[in-house]
């Protein structure tokens, strides 16, 4: 006769505390210290591609709060690389590199930037188009709306300028794309608050050579699962292993 033997409770507790211990650790990772993000946009080339998998430091700075004397928060630093909540649409993350923090005076002339009155040495930024859009390249611009330009953006902006230059406010950011004429930046749509700002791009964990949207078709619309299957049985052929694991400055 078999008898069904009761699993003493030792025995499975054990396993479950590890399991629930474990996904306590991971939520408490993701949540507080670093967050994993794609990015579907060519507007930071070369610094980064189209199909780059970030994990962004969510430690890197602080908000205001009293943690700010307990966590090893920094300040926003002129050059940094940051992802933060657009502030058009909070619900879509944006990763730009900050040129303007609170005070400084800023513009552009024929695309070079000048910070309180000082051309400011980039070596990352990159210029796809051959061009010239007197909006982009020479910023400020108050007296022509242009297609992109976010209407209160416009008005705001004419209140900040003075003598050609955009004052940046206090608790405010400037930021622009490293591929600077391809890129939706602070010159459309406007500063970037400290409270948007999620953390700074650690290290690039993976890189596809090919982005989401260039997979083959699926069989159905919206197939999912088809477009992971495929990525995971063609994992090395897709992968630019030159860029992972490389460190994001």
């Amino acid at each position: 006769m078999d008898v069904v033997r009761q699993q003493p409770r030792s025995e499975w507790a054990s396993p479950l505390q590890l399991l629930l211990t474990t996904v306590v650790i991971a939520i408490f990772v993701i949540t507080f210290i670093v967050q994993a993000f794609q990015i579907p946009s060519e507007s930071m080339e070369n610094t980064l591609l189209i199909g780059d998998y970030l994990l962004v430091d969510k430690l890197r700075y602080g908000a205001g709060s009293v943690w700010d004397r307990i966590m090893p928060y920094r300040s926003v630093h002129r050059g940094d690389i940051i992802v933060f909540h657009y502030p058009v649409n909070p619900a879509e993350h944006f990763v730009k590199r900050v040129v303007g923090v609170p005070g400084d005076h800023l513009r552009l002339i024929n695309h070079q930037v000048y910070v309180n009155e000082a051309p400011l040495q980039e070596s990352y930024t990159r210029y796809s188009s051959h061009l010239r859009e007197p909006f982009r390249d020479d910023f400020p611009k108050i007296d022509m709306p242009v297609p992109g330009l976010e209407g209160s953006w416009w008005l705001q902006m004419k209140k900040l300028v003075e003598d050609g230059q955009l004052i940046v406010p206090e608790g405010e950011y400037f930021v622009l794309g490293d591929n600077r004429d391809e890129s939706l930046d602070s010159r459309y749509w406007g500063f970037v608050p400290l409270a948007n700002i999620v953390g700074r791009p650690l290290v690039i964990y993976w890189s596809m050579k090919k982005g989401p949207d260039d997979l083959p078709m699926a069989p159905t619309a919206g197939d999912k699962l088809f477009h992971f299957a495929y990525a995971m049985t063609h994992v090395f052929q897709m992968t630019r292993w030159n860029r992972t694991f490389r460190v994001v400055n």
